[in-house]
């Protein structure tokens, strides 16, 4: 591996992509494990086990804990940033997701099957359980610690 990356801002950024990516990559077995069908939609979509956002935020502040100190103000702002998204994961998003079920619910009542007639369902998976994030937040941060030893060599 370049080591030109290493104990660099691109270190951190590519390792909070890199999980991320690997958490919807998680999802997506996961999804096809548990349902028995392959749906390459989990690859695009939110929602689900693990959160691959709070995966992604929790990377990027790990390895920015791990390059710059975990005593740094720089780690300071990247766990705010971390803790405010996965806040935003598991409490508005999945908020909007129930009221989402519950409109879509409401108009197929109303409309009796026909929900194209007023534009097509609205997206119910939003958000995360609490567990979701719990879940990805770990998984980015053992992930960060992996990613800097694989750097190294």
């Amino acid at each position: 591996m370049d080591l030109e990356i290493l104990n660099t801002g691109y270190e951190a950024i590519s390792c909070g992509i890199a999980a991320a990516f690997l958490a919807q990559v998680i999802k997506f077995f996961l999804f096809t494990i548990k349902n028995r069908k392959i749906n390459f939609k989990i690859f695009t979509t939110t929602g689900g086990m693990p959160s691959s956002h709070s995966a992604g935020v929790m990377g990027l502040s790990t390895s920015v804990g791990i390059i710059g100190g975990f005593d740094s103000l720089i780690f300071a702002v990247a766990m705010g940033y971390a803790l405010i998204t996965m806040y935003d994961a598991a409490g508005l998003r999945r908020n909007a997701g129930k009221t989402a079920a519950c409109l879509n619910k409401m108009m197929d009542d109303f409309y009796h099957h026909d929900l194209q007639a007023v534009g097509g369902k609205l997206k119910e998976l939003l958000g995360h359980t609490p567990l979701e994030v719990v879940v990805g937040a770990i998984f980015g941060t053992f992930f960060a610690f992996g990613y800097h030893l694989f750097l190294i060599g």
